[in-house]
């Protein structure tokens, strides 16, 4: 009982945590009116939790490891942007925590909203992270799977570049 009360008052923090902090920047975009397919993607890297964090929570590390993102992210008047295919994104992330909570949204040049939940946990001497890719409208099931895969390469990618 007193685990499922920690998790309760966990969460409450975490949703308290996104409207202080983060306001609706890291929530899901309030014009999506159905649930659609999501899939976790995970990678467990052998360094303790505190250091990957520590490295996650600094948008300017994410040049080094997260290309599906877009190219040459960079702090703006406005917060990051990031070069994508059709012109210049911006991407909001949620404030550091506690919790390991690394949520973003990228803000397409054409004004769609695409919220990603990501969260990093001790595993261990190490940690976990797990990044949620929600199946986006009218995508086929080829383009689900492809873009899951390229994400899985990215979070590789974060392991070989963390790890000794």
């Amino acid at each position: 009982m007193k685990s499922l009360r920690r998790v309760a008052k966990i969460s409450l923090a975490l949703w308290i945590l996104s409207y202080v902090y983060g306001g609706r920047a890291a929530m899901a975009d309030p014009g999506q009116s159905t649930t659609v397919e999501s899939r976790a993607v995970t990678v467990r890297i052998d360094r303790p939790f505190a250091e990957v964090y520590a490295f996650l929570v600094d948008p300017a590390n994410w040049n080094r490891w997260a290309f599906g993102l877009g190219k040459n992210i960079r702090r703006s008047q406005g917060g990051w942007i990031a070069d994508s295919g059709g012109g210049i994104a911006r991407v909001r992330f949620t404030p550091q925590n506690r919790f390991g909570v690394v949520d973003h949204t990228i803000i397409r040049p054409s004004g769609q909203r695409i919220y990603v939940p990501m969260r990093l946990i001790a595993n261990g001497s190490g940690c976990e992270l797990i990044f949620t890719l929600f199946r986006e409208r009218n995508m086929s099931d080829a383009q689900f799977a492809s873009d899951g895969d390229f994400v899985q390469r990215d979070l590789n990618g974060l392991k070989r570049l963390l790890e000794p």
